[in-house]
């Protein structure tokens, strides 16, 4: 018996795997206030795309998509290291996470 289409993945697989991660992601980040948890969305959808990215890349036998999901893991890596220092800077200054009290800035 000849099991080597039940663990074939396809290209549809990885996409809906992506696609699931970046609106998982972006529901997060539409319905939450905590400036950690948008965050940690903003995250889960740079991870939506880089599967997605990768998948297309693998399809297609080009391998430019893996080269810039490694440019984006770089730039997101980066921008994890300044929304975390920024997130305790404001914590310190209003003792809350909540993005709402953000809302007006003043000088």
């Amino acid at each position: 018996m000849d099991l080597a289409p039940l663990h074939t993945l396809t290209l549809s697989h990885f996409l809906f795997t992506g696609a699931v991660l970046f609106v998982l992601g972006l529901i997060g980040f539409i319905s939450r206030r905590n400036l950690i948890v948008m965050f940690l969305c903003t995250e889960l959808m740079f991870q939506g795309v880089c599967v997605t990215l990768v998948a297309f890349s693998r399809f297609h036998l080009n391998y430019e998509g893996q080269t810039f999901v490694i440019f984006v893991l770089t730039i997101a890596a980066a921008e994890a290291a300044l929304a975390l220092g920024l997130v305790v800077l404001l914590f310190r200054r209003k003792h809350t996470l909540d993005a709402l009290a953000w809302t007006s800035l003043k000088g």
